[in-house]
Order: structure tokens, then sequence, then C-alpha cells
């Protein structure tokens, strides 16, 4: 039983990256309509999930000191997606068996920052997207978090290198992956900062976010 579940763990960590890798290659169709926000709200989080992976993202004219210096880097990008990773396995490409083997163990990761001039809906489906409406200082709070997650230096931070498709770049990160710490605990810990009743603590698959972030 326990080899049973250490492969299931390792199916998870290893779908994470893949998805994180070459999810989203196709480039975002163009934008029919963008998602209104409701007058009562101040900002929207929205829930991106890819396959096996869930990113975290803003509208970049929502974006906050200083997680909006970022803006810079990806211009005339309407939406930003935040989605975390093992940097051995995307960055390093360390992909034979000792690098699979090795996601099991807590490890460097990165940051995937992409760039998205369509909404999300348009870019992976209505159906891939959840927008939570929250406050402006909800959003600040996971704003903060996602800066937190990024390596900075004197309050900046540098891509690592461009990322697997047109629109993303690579960060390092202050986060370590683990079998316990993959990207789908790292999404819900983001909702979390934004007092969402979210809970990360065992979440490893999109699912398990996933059905937790629908209730809103």
């Amino acid at each position: 039983m326990r080899r049973v579940l250490q492969a299931i763990t390792a199916a998870a960590l290893l779908a994470c990256g893949a998805v994180l890798l070459g999810c989203g290659a196709a480039p975002p169709r163009v934008a029919d309509h963008d998602t209104l926000s409701s007058p009562e709200s101040s900002a929207v989080i929205y829930v991106v999930r890819r396959a096996w992976h869930v990113d975290i993202g803003f509208a970049a004219a929502e974006l906050q000191p200083p997680l909006a210096s970022l803006r810079a880097s990806f211009p005339g990008a309407r939406y930003l997606l935040f989605g975390f990773g093992d940097r051995h396995y995307l960055v390093d490409q360390d992909r034979g068996p000792g690098g699979m083997l090795a996601a099991l163990w807590p490890g460097a990761g990165v940051m995937l920052v992409t760039g998205l001039a369509a909404s999300a809906q348009n870019a992976f489906g209505a159906q891939h997207v959840i927008e939570i409406r929250v406050s402006a200082s909800q959003a600040a709070a996971a704003q903060r978090f996602v800066w937190q997650s990024l390596a900075a230096h004197a309050d900046t931070v540098t891509s690592l290198r461009s990322g697997p498709y047109d629109g993303s770049l690579y960060y390092a990160s202050t986060q370590r992956y683990s079998a316990l710490h993959t990207c789908n605990t790292w999404a819900a810990q983001a909702l979390r900062a934004a007092r969402l009743d979210v809970h990360s603590a065992g979440v490893v698959f999109a699912g398990q976010l996933w059905i937790q972030a629908r209730r809103y």
C-alpha cells in the first residue's frame, strides 16, 4: 500500500511539472468579450486549471505594488497568471529517472508567470476558470503571498529564462518544492492568504483545490 501511495504521489508531482511545461502551448484565442466585475466587488482572483495544475491570476490593472512591477516584463498583457513548480525538472531540465525521483524530496522551486492578452476564459475555456470576487485588501494579501514566493533582490525580480511558450517567464522562488508542497499546495496557500476558507494541508491534486474553489 505504501508503494502505491508513493507511485500516486510521484505521478501527481510529475504531472504538475509536465503541465507547467507544456500546457497552453497554443496562443490564447482572441477574446470575444470580457468578464465584467460586480459593482460590489473590488477585485477578482482567477483560479485557472490546466489539467493537473492550478494557476492563480489577476488582472494586470489590479496588480498592486510591489507585484505590479512585473507588468513591465509583460507589455500588452491584460492578465498575469502565476504557477509554482519544481526548478530541477522545469528549468534545469533534469527529466531523467533521478530527476523524477528527486521531485519527491524537498528541492528548489520555480515560478512560471504567464501574460495573457485575452481573458483566461478565452485562453483556456470558461469551464477551466473560476473567478473569485474579493475585496481590495484580500487581493492585496494574495498578491503579497505571490510576491513573497518570488526571489527578489533589492525589491526587484529578474527572470531566469523564457518559459515554455510565448508570453511566459520563469523566476526563482523562495519556496521549496516537494511531495508535500506541490504546485497545487502553493495555489491553495495563495487563496488562504486572501483569507478564503480553503485548506492547503494535504492538497496535492488539482481536483482537491478545484472543489474548494468552486464554492466561491
